[in-house]
């Protein structure tokens, strides 16, 4: 009980449009979720194109997951989902990429795309309850820090 009084006393959990302000707190939770992590820099350049949308997950001042993606045409590809791993398990991925899901939708973009580790199990499953559908595979594509290379799926979900 005590535990649950001090998540509500913190604040619950906001949703909102990122901006350079997020750099940093961006590439500190890539670097914990991937094998080569995204420096602030990446990340300072990415928030400043106008083609890329992203959004992230707050509690107060502190960024606890962001997702970003890149328009083209009336398509988008999302290029990273992140959430820190002391708050994973509670949602925060599926309520990011829903929120993302429907700007991507409002900006008129017909359909989105990512690629995801073939062994990324919770990833996969959520992508799979948003509508995602595999349309293609790399094999061997990730293999740095490996023991084996593991392919890369190919998402595809319609946004109309």
């Amino acid at each position: 009980m005590k535990g649950l009084l001090a998540w509500f006393a913190r604040g619950a959990p906001a949703l909102s449009p990122a901006s350079t302000r997020d750099a940093a707190a961006f590439a500190t939770i890539h670097a914990a979720s991937f094998n080569r992590g995204w420096s602030e820099q990446e990340f300072e350049q990415l928030l400043t194109d106008r083609s890329v949308i992203a959004d992230r997950v707050t509690r107060g001042r502190k960024a606890l997951g962001f997702i970003l993606s890149r328009r083209a045409a009336d398509e988008a590809e999302i290029l990273s989902v992140a959430v820190a791993r002391a708050v994973r398990g509670q949602g925060l991925a599926r309520r990011l990429l829903d929120l993302h899901l429907r700007r991507l939708a409002g900006f008129g973009l017909r359909a989105v795309f990512l690629e995801v580790e073939e062994d990324n199990v919770p990833a996969r499953k959520l992508y799979a309850r948003a509508g995602f559908q595999e349309a293609g595979r790399r094999k061997d594509y990730y293999i740095q820090g490996r023991a084996r290379p593991a392919a890369a799926l190919v998402l595809r979900r319609d946004l109309v």
